[in-house]
């Protein structure tokens, strides 16, 4: 299943920038291979609580359809054993500090010898090139570096705010993955391989485009608006009855479908929000007259009274109430998968759809190992050789 099929990824990764990228290509068909250090395997297995049935949540969501393998690159046997499985591999993903593949000789330039046709994703804090490209990077510092905690919080002066979610660690492994499918395309046109280079810097960066626009034409850095938008208005959250509500009258006509849903005719007549560059302009006033309104009724009656008006509106559900809201449910953006020890664990689902080759979960996240002895029977180990590997501590079984 899956427009990947057959393709062959081994997975270096470890936390979420690269196992977000190798994620996403396990949903398209791929058989992703992760390989785990020795001993004890990616650090998110560590990041408890929680567990489920004494198994990280962190590291069961972001490896599902993935099978796994734990090798000692420190050894000689380990590295052969790495090299045997990427020379017919398709990808190879890794997230390390610049320099540490190559070390264990097992950088592009030597891998690429082995196996020309190979596609190495590099994903790291600040990219492989420029001044900053040996330190290192966590989502909390691309964050902060690229402009993201400038712009997000309540406004000026108050303290820096980082997005809730790990921003730059996601998009970086889904900007890997386009990498990876662009690179994809190049070698099924000519058969070569190439390295593709992407960071959480970056990956920070392409969230300031309307900001970065605005900073190339004023020549001054925007500042933090709470929710509201930079460039139109009415566009942010607004304070109800008994609660919150998002409301997004972010062109002319919205702003009059909006202003005809809340009875609000002495606003049409006021010059100072009379188009969109006027209400941006007075937008403190704006936002001051709406919020008087807006606290006159709950916030289910004003959804269900701009849904009629044609207004886009929408409550602001905590991460619980977004797993059961019927829009979710119905693009199956929850769903469960089997799990070795956990049993039947949830997940979330794959964002895009396919019509022709759908996106499926197979498989839970593996247990540390699980799938070491069928890995390298796979690649010509013979059952002996196999569990001598284990007993000279070259790699782990976990079965």
């Amino acid at each position: 299943m899956g427009p990947l099929k057959d393709l062959k990824v081994i997975e270096l990764a470890h936390i979420m920038a690269g196992p977000t990228c190798g994620m996403m290509l396990a949903d398209m068909g791929a058989d992703v291979i992760k390989v785990e250090k020795v001993p004890d395997g990616d650090d998110a297995r560590r990041m408890i609580p929680p567990q489920i049935a004494a198994e990280s949540a962190a590291f069961m969501m972001m490896n599902r359809n993935k099978r796994g393998i734990a090798i000692n690159l420190k050894t000689t046997a380990g590295r052969d054993v790495l090299r045997r499985l990427i020379k017919d591999a398709d990808v190879l993903i890794e997230n390390y500090r610049k320099g540490t593949m190559e070390k264990l000789g097992l950088g592009y330039d030597t891998l690429r010898e082995l196996n020309p046709g190979l596609i190495y994703c590099e994903i790291s804090g600040f990219g492989r090139t420029g001044p900053y490209a040996e330190h290192g990077g966590f989502d909390l510092i691309a964050q902060g570096m690229s402009g993201l905690m400038s712009i997000t919080g309540e406004g000026p002066g108050r303290a820096p705010v980082k997005c809730g979610a790990p921003m730059t660690d996601i998009t970086a492994g889904i900007l890997g993955a386009m990498g990876v499918l662009g690179a994809y395309i190049h070698r099924l046109r000519t058969g070569d391989g190439q390295c593709v280079d992407t960071s959480l810097f970056e990956a920070g960066i392409v969230h300031t485009y309307w900001q970065s626009a605005i900073a190339f034409a004023t020549g001054a850095a925007p500042a933090a608006m709470g929710s509201a938008h930079p460039l139109n208005a009415p566009y942010q959250a607004f304070e109800t009855r008994d609660g919150w509500i998002t409301v997004g009258a972010a062109n002319q006509n919205n702003w009059l479908k909006l202003l005809a849903a809340l009875n609000a005719d002495t606003l049409e007549d006021d010059p100072r929000f009379s188009s969109n560059d006027a209400r941006m302009a007075n937008l403190e006033a704006l936002q001051q007259a709406l919020a008087k309104i807006f606290r006159t009724r709950s916030s289910d009656d004003w959804l269900d009274r701009l849904q009629h008006a044609g207004v886009p509106a929408g409550p602001i559900l905590d991460v619980i109430q977004m797993h059961h809201d019927p829009q979710t449910v119905a693009r199956e953006m929850v769903q469960t998968v089997d799990h070795r020890r956990a049993g039947s664990v949830h997940t979330l689902g794959h964002p895009v759809r396919y019509s022709h080759t759908p996106a499926e979960l197979q498989r839970g996240a593996p247990v540390y190992g699980e799938h070491t002895r069928a890995i390298l029977d796979e690649h010509g180990y013979s059952r002996g050789q196999v569990q001598q590997l284990i007993d000279d501590g070259v790699v782990v079984s976990g079965d």
